[in-house]
C-alpha cells in the first residue's frame, strides 16, 4: 500500500510489530508448559543480548526490501504459528524466526533482494544456520508463500487500525492480535479461509 511507503510510518509499524512479538515472547516464556515446548532449529541456547525492536530495526537498516515485506512476513510468522501450535513464539526462536519470516519474504515480493548469506550477516548467525533456518520454516509453512491482495490487505488494514486505536495492546483483550488456546498463547490474527470465503460471497452477491 501506498502508505507504507511514507518515511514516518514505517518506523512506527517497525516499533509496534516488535511490540507485538515481545509481548508474545514473554508471554510464552511464562507460560508453565514452556520447558516442555517443541526445541527446533530456530531455538538458541540463551536468549539474545538484542532486543526484538533493535533486531528489526538492524533488519530494516540493512535489509533494503520494500515496505510490503513486513506485512507479508508477519502473514508468515501467523501462518507459522496456526500451523506450528507446539512451536509457539518466545524469547530463544523469536529473532531467528523473524529474520527468516523477513528473509522469506524479500524473496517471494521483491525483483531485486540479497542473497542469505547476507542475510545471515544481518541476522548475527552462519550462512549454513541461515540455510537450515529457511528449509524449516518453508515446511513449517507448508511452502504455502502466497499472499493473495485480500490477504494482505486484510493484514495491513488490521495492523493499521490496531496502530491507531491500540497504542497499548493489551495481552488480555480479546481484540488484540493473541489468542489463548490450549493454554497457550499463538500469534493469531484471523482465519485467512474464512476471509478469502467473505470475499468470494461478496463476489457472488455482485
Amino acid at each position: 500500500m501506498a502508505e507504507l511507503e511514507s518515511s514516518n510510518v514505517m518506523p512506527k509499524l517497525i516499533s509496534f510489530l516488535s511490540s507485538l512479538l515481545q509481548r508474545a515472547a514473554e508471554s510464552n516464556d511464562l507460560n508453565p508448559s514452556f520447558e516442555a515446548q517443541k526445541i527446533s532449529v530456530f531455538h538458541g541456547l540463551t536468549r539474545p543480548t538484542i532486543s526484538i525492536e533493535t533486531y528489526l530495526q538492524r533488519i530494516f537498516k540493512y535489509a533494503n526490501c520494500s515496505s510490503s515485506c513486513y506485512i507479508v512476513a508477519y502473514v508468515y510468522l501467523d501462518r507459522f504459528a496456526q500451523r506450528q501450535p507446539a512451536l509457539s513464539l518466545n524469547s530463544f526462536n523469536v529473532h531467528r524466526l523473524l529474520i527468516t519470516s523477513v528473509m522469506l519474504s524479500a524473496k517471494f515480493m521483491d525483483d531485486m533482494y540479497y542473497n542469505n548469506a547476507y542475510y545471515a550477516k544481518v541476522g548475527g548467525i552462519s550462512t549454513t544456520e541461515m540455510n537450515f533456518l529457511e528449509l524449516d520454516f518453508l515446511f513449517g509453512l507448508g511452502f504455502h508463500l502466497n499472499v493473495t491482495p485480500s490477504t494482505f490487505h486484510a493484514y495491513c488494514s488490521y495492523l493499521q487500525r490496531e496502530m491507531v486505536m491500540q497504542p497499548e495492546l493489551s495481552i488480555a483483550d480479546e481484540s488484540s492480535l493473541y489468542t489463548a488456546r490450549s493454554s497457550k498463547l499463538l500469534h493469531l490474527c484471523f482465519n485467512e479461509d474464512e476471509a478469502s470465503h467473505q470475499q468470494q460471497q461478496q463476489q457472488l452477491a455482485v
